[in-house]
Order: C-alpha cells, then sequence, then structure tokens
C-alpha cells in the first residue's frame, strides 16, 4: 500500500485531490516585492503550497567564463552558469520574509536546498519539507542532509536512470527519511509534450512503493491533468506574474489564471478516477427502471399458459428478472393477469422461488 507524505497536516496520497505546489524559483526577477506577489497570487488560486530555491551562484559553480561554464544551447543559451544562477537565485536575506508572508497568509512554503548552508537556514525557519531538485539526485551529503532533519522528502527524477533513483531513495532512507515522494520530471525547458512520458509515473509506484508525483515543465495544464489520471498525487508547476516580463522560467510558466484552471482541472480527473467499481452508483440507481423486466403484453386468464406471444421482457424494470423468461414459458397463469401487468412468481402455479 502506498505511504503517505505529510506536510503541514495535509497527507499527500490517492485519498486525497492531488496536491498542487507552485514553484517560483527565480521568477521573481530580482525583486523581493514580485516574490511576495507570487505567494499571494498562488494563495488566491487555490495552490496548496509555493516553493522556492535555495541556493547561491556561488553554491552551484564558480564565476568562470570558459566553454566549459557557459550553455550551449536550450532556453538559456550563451550564458555563463554563474550569471544564469545570480540572476535567478532567491538572496538568503529574502527567505525570512518570505516564509513570514507564507504563513500569514495561510499557505505553505519550503524549498529546494542546493547545499548544507541552505538546508541550516531552512531549518532555522522551521521548513515543513525539502524538495531535492533532479540534477541534485546525485548529490548524496544534499539527500542525507536533508534526510537526516527527519522532514518530508520529495525527490525529483529528472535525467535520473532507474538505478540512480534507486540509489538515492536508499541514501535518503538510511539517513532517516521515512517517506519518500517521488516526482516524475523531465528536465527540458519547456518539455515538449510528445516527451512527457506518463506512463513513468504509475511504473515509479510499482518499482518503489512509493506516492509519486509530477514536476510538470510542459506548456500548459493537460500533461498535469493527465498526470493525476496516472496516480500522480502531487503536481509542481512553475508560476510567473506575466509571460510578457521577461522572468527567467516564463518559457515553461503558467499565469496565475492558468493556474486556478490547472488546479480545477486536476482536481476534477482526481474526481473522474474514483476507484474501481462494479456496482451501481448513486445516480445509476436512478437509472435502474430503465431495465428490462418480464411482462405481459396480453390479457391472461387463470389456468391459461404461458407463450412468448403473451408475456416479453420489456421495460421498465418492475417484473421478474428476465433469467425467469424461459421457466415460466409452458407453466400457467394462477391468477387473471391484465396486459402491461409486472409478473411476479405469486402469478405463476408450480414455480420454484
Amino acid at each position: 500500500m502506498e505511504k503517505s507524505v505529510i506536510i503541514n497536516g495535509r497527507p499527500i496520497n490517492s485519498e486525497n485531490p492531488p496536491y498542487i505546489v507552485a514553484e517560483i524559483s527565480g521568477n521573481h526577477g530580482g525583486h523581493l516585492s514580485r516574490g511576495l506577489e507570487l505567494i499571494n497570487q498562488a494563495k488566491y488560486a487555490g495552490a496548496d503550497a509555493v516553493k522556492i530555491q535555495s541556493y547561491t551562484p556561488d553554491s552551484i559553480t564558480i564565476d568562470h567564463d570558459s566553454p566549459d561554464f557557459i550553455l550551449k544551447d536550450g532556453l538559456w543559451q550563451g550564458q555563463t552558469l554563474y550569471n544564469l544562477y545570480a540572476s535567478a537565485h532567491t538572496p538568503r536575506e529574502w527567505h525570512k520574509p518570505l516564509f513570514d508572508h507564507a504563513r500569514r497568509i495561510g499557505i505553505t512554503i519550503f524549498s529546494s536546498p542546493f547545499d548544507k548552508d541552505a538546508v541550516n537556514l531552512l531549518e532555522a525557519l522551521d521548513t515543513p519539507a525539502y524538495k531535492i531538485a533532479s540534477p541534485e539526485i546525485i548529490d548524496f551529503d544534499l539527500i542525507e542532509a536533508c534526510a537526516k532533519t527527519g522532514k518530508p522528502l520529495i525527490i525529483s527524477t529528472g535525467m535520473a536512470s532507474i538505478e540512480e533513483i534507486d540509489e538515492a531513495v536508499n541514501v535518503a532512507k538510511s539517513a532517516g527519511a521515512r517517506n519518500v515522494l517521488l516526482l516524475h520530471c523531465i528536465s527540458a525547458y519547456p518539455t515538449p509534450i510528445e516527451q512527457a512520458n506518463l506512463n513513468t509515473i504509475s511504473d515509479l509506484s510499482l518499482r518503489f512503493n512509493a506516492s509519486i508525483g509530477l514536476s510538470d515543465h510542459t506548456n500548459g495544464s493537460l500533461a498535469a491533468t493527465l498526470a493525476v489520471a496516472q496516480g500522480a498525487v502531487l503536481i509542481e508547476k512553475h508560476i510567473t506574474l506575466s509571460k510578457s516580463n521577461g522572468a527567467v522560467d516564463n518559457a515553461f510558466s503558467i499565469e496565475p489564471k492558468e493556474l486556478k484552471q490547472l488546479i480545477i482541472d486536476t482536481k476534477t480527473a482526481y474526481l473522474a478516477m474514483g476507484k474501481p467499481n462494479y456496482s451501481p452508483t448513486k445516480n445509476e440507481n436512478l437509472m435502474l427502471i430503465a431495465r428490462r423486466s418480464l411482462y405481459t403484453i396480453s390479457d391472461i386468464r387463470a389456468g391459461e399458459t404461458f407463450t412468448s406471444d403473451n408475456i416479453r421482457s420489456i421495460r421498465p424494470n418492475l417484473g421478474l428478472h428476465p433469467r425467469f423468461y424461459k421457466t415460466i414459458l409452458g407453466k400457467s397463469a394462477s391468477i387473471n393477469i391484465k396486459r402491461g401487468t409486472p409478473l411476479n412468481l405469486s402469478m405463476i402455479d408450480d414455480i420454484e422461488e
């Protein structure tokens, strides 16, 4: 049975609607006020949580302009790693204002740390959970540091082989992580929908007996909605105030109104999936009357034989089950029966109930 991850008292599992995390990342654009407004918009849209990223450019790379440190293609082609992270990082001094604001308006906030100093910072802020970003799935020291806190741990699996995922999960559990939630992820920005490989979600669930979510970098909400049908219990999606404001992750982010629609769509998908069921639902009970049952289609006198000319299986479903049809043929009526009467066993001589 799937194990639940609980963040701020909210179980994240198949018994509850998908947990929606609005990822701010670098879409604050270097402005604390924009970061605070993104938290507001996530709350108003109905997200369960917002997430930030905790790093400095120096904690991820070095300031170097050799070819090794220049992105050669993709969304950020031509930028040095250092300059990209310098423009996208969330300053350490912003963390407390962001956490305080989220708590004040009543939305959960947590982060992806990228080094042990960031873990210490987040512990001081009493973060309710940690997320390991996809590139850090091979950083065992970081995974151990997060796991040792005893907080819920979410691990994103972009680019990872099944062996690497298994290794990361084992490291986390050995370091004290009780329950680990895995996120299926394609680390392409944006991700073409035909590369989303959403069937991986159900496969991961079977392989790891764990709750599985989706870190979604496709455009729109279709992949997220389909992921819920595959069993995803958490959806992480990057948000931006406006796709035209030049924010670093805009190409694969959604605006607040789109986030609201994503939440509606994924919850609807969750409700539609339901559970395996082989009995009439509440609304189907109203339609049982439309089934067939055995009726007289002409007047029948007491002692007269039942034949295919005087009884038939027709709607509505107020008479005997059609399974009795062949048993009744050739038997006699015990009473006079008018045309259009639903048959019952008391009307039939010599029949066993």
